[in-house]
């Protein structure tokens, strides 16, 4: 009998421990002849790992008594049109319900907890906040994923140092197919580390990461999935404790994140953006 294929989504399913035990087996056997599988299994779990650092701690915060006693007030409505069984003053709120409903919460906060930036040309200490505040897109939100993961590595934050640059613009330029090169940031206080190659939603990006002398750390996320979309704004967004300048050019996306003050963040994001705009 022929074993069913292993997909991503089973991929995902095991990460997520949401296979029957036959299951589980299979993928096992597969990730043991395959690197390649077993690499994005390691990815998922990091990811896993990085979103439940960013948003762990607002889902242990006190839920405000004002949302508890809106979830323990009946709907007076609901109640004056029940024809039987109990009224619903005294419907039981358990414990686990009003967990859920604080969550439910706490979860719309987060996604919508993100600001936006726009500018028809940036100047690097001269940011203007729009109106409106959409929640992040994606490639703010990965970008944030993916510093809360490597930013904190102690042995090996990169894949390829600084000290070999010119072999990491190679590679991570040929793997991208564009020209990638890490802006100089030095005149900022910051020092190249090194960079990386990440899975991105269907191909791969670049990472480039840069520490201060305090040992600070912040990461330049560079994308190449944008040719359809035609929104350059200059864009701010929260996630979690970091924070992320985000923009699109051409086919690019840059978002630069890290876990400083947003006007200190805007000030290099400022910088960054007009040395890749010279590029482009």
């Amino acid at each position: 009998m022929n074993e069913r294929p292993i997909s991503d989504q089973d991929l995902h399913a095991y990460v997520d421990g949401e296979l029957s035990p036959a299951r589980r087996i299979e993928v096992e056997a597969w990730l043991s002849v395959s690197p390649e599988a077993a690499a994005q299994v390691q990815t998922y779990q990091e990811q896993n790992l990085a979103i439940k650092a960013l948003f762990n701690p607002l889902l242990n915060e006190t839920v405000p008594e004002r949302l508890l006693q809106a979830a323990r007030t009946p709907n007076r409505t609901a109640a004056a049109g029940s024809s039987g069984g109990l009224p619903a003053a005294a419907a039981p709120w358990s414990p686990w319900s009003l967990q859920r409903i604080a969550a439910s919460i706490v979860l719309a906060v987060a996604s919508a907890g993100a600001g936006w930036f726009a500018h028809d040309r940036l100047q690097p200490a001269i940011i203007t906040v729009a109106a409106n505040t959409p929640a992040a897109s994606p490639l703010a939100h990965q970008a944030a994923v993916a510093h809360v993961v490597y930013s904190p590595e102690v042995k090996r934050p990169v894949e390829v140092g600084a000290d070999q640059e010119e072999q990491l613009v190679k590679w991570l330029s040929k793997r991208l197919n564009a020209d990638i090169r890490p802006p100089r940031l030095g005149g900022l206080g910051y020092e190249l580390i090194g960079g990386r190659l990440l899975p991105g939603s269907s191909g791969p990006v670049a990472q480039f990461m840069y520490h201060d002398a305090s040992g600070q750390r912040l990461t330049l996320y560079v994308s190449t999935e944008n040719r359809d979309n035609k929104d350059t704004a200059f864009r701010f967004a929260q996630e979690g404790p970091v924070n992320v300048f985000y923009w699109i050019d051409g086919k690019f996306g840059y978002a630069l994140s890290a876990g400083i003050a947003k006007s200190e963040l805007a000030r290099i994001a400022g910088a960054v953006y007009a040395q890749l705009g010279q590029k482009h």
